[in-house]
């Protein structure tokens, strides 16, 4: 398994979100075929077919918690996850 399914599968179940590291979130987005913008501290993620823009911002080096949820509500929504 590569780092990003063990990030996906992790995110998926709902395991531990306070743990995500800030930067491992970001790679998965671009992984995930995201663009990414910075504006000042903030991360904004837009991918074209997603509606929703997923914007990201550091809580010392790991996500923050409602952020993690987030993605995990988009990944689930269009299906990103590469689960049929």
């Amino acid at each position: 398994m590569s780092r990003y399914d063990n990030l996906l599968e992790q995110i998926l179940q709902d395991r531990s979100d306070v743990n995500i590291r800030f930067d491992d979130l970001c790679q998965l987005l671009r992984h995930l075929g995201f663009d990414e913008r910075i504006r000042g501290s903030h991360r904004i993620f837009r991918k074209q077919g997603i509606e929703e823009k997923i914007n990201l911002q550091r809580n010392d080096n790991k996500a923050k918690v409602y952020q993690v949820s987030q993605v995990r509500r988009v990944i689930l929504k269009y299906q990103l996850g590469g689960e049929e």
